[in-house]
């Protein structure tokens, strides 16, 4: 979908210069080249802390598979996330999956005992990492479709981290180093218009009024 520039200035010329200035700021630190996949994750606060960490570390999808457990995000734990990240949502994991090598990502299983160590996984294609259940992990359906696994190295008698202290670190480490390549790991110029114009009417009251009237001045 193209974005008609003449009604993106227009609707941002609704918001305040800070605003703007911080859209940009925001917008050019945002990545799709990570993505991250949340299985039948029954605690909704660590989805919604996961949900929390994508905005923070500059990812911008996530996939929320629900097979098992329907809930919905918690708005107080994500604290507002939900209207900055893309959340994509799936009834299967077969869907999910299918849907994520669709557009070209390596499936990327998440393990506290096996696996590459963080690390040492390559960077340089596209992933979508995938985080499974508190007591149980991921099903055998995502370990055996994964491309490979990674895991964080750890020293002490716990041998496990909560899911959404997990997503925290794999994500902090896999965006640092990400920002730090030669990637071409940032949004097209298409991709940031798209966004922009999607911030602004999430952030403007009467966004649909205000399309409309520029619509009919035309």
């Amino acid at each position: 979908m193209a974005v008609d520039q003449e009604l993106l200035h227009f609707l941002e010329g609704q918001l305040s210069q800070r605003r703007r200035n911080l859209f940009k700021k925001v917008i050019d630190k945002r990545t799709n080249h990570f993505t991250v996949a949340t299985q039948d994750v029954y605690q909704l606060h660590n989805t919604s802390a996961v949900i929390r960490s994508c905005d923070v570390f500059g990812v911008q999808n996530v996939h929320v598979v629900e097979e098992v457990n329907l809930k919905k995000i918690d708005r107080e734990i994500a604290m507002g996330a939900q209207k900055w990240v893309d959340i994509n949502r799936y009834t299967t994991t077969k869907d999910c999956i299918k849907s994520l090598r669709k557009k070209g990502y390596r499936i990327i299983a998440t393990s506290p005992h096996e696996g590459k160590a963080l690390q040492e996984f390559d960077i340089n294609s596209p992933a979508a990492i995938f985080f499974g259940t508190e007591t149980n992990g991921l099903s055998p359906e995502v370990l055996e479709e994964a491309d490979e696994a990674i895991q964080i190295p750890m020293v002490g008698f716990t041998e496990s981290l909560n899911i959404s202290v997990s997503a925290a670190i794999i994500l902090q480490d896999l965006t640092s180093r990400l920002r730090s390549s030669d990637l071409n790991w940032q949004f097209s110029e298409e991709e940031k218009l798209l966004k922009r114009f999607d911030w602004a009417t999430k952030n403007i009251k009467n966004a649909a009024e205000l399309i409309e009237r520029f619509q009919t001045s035309l």
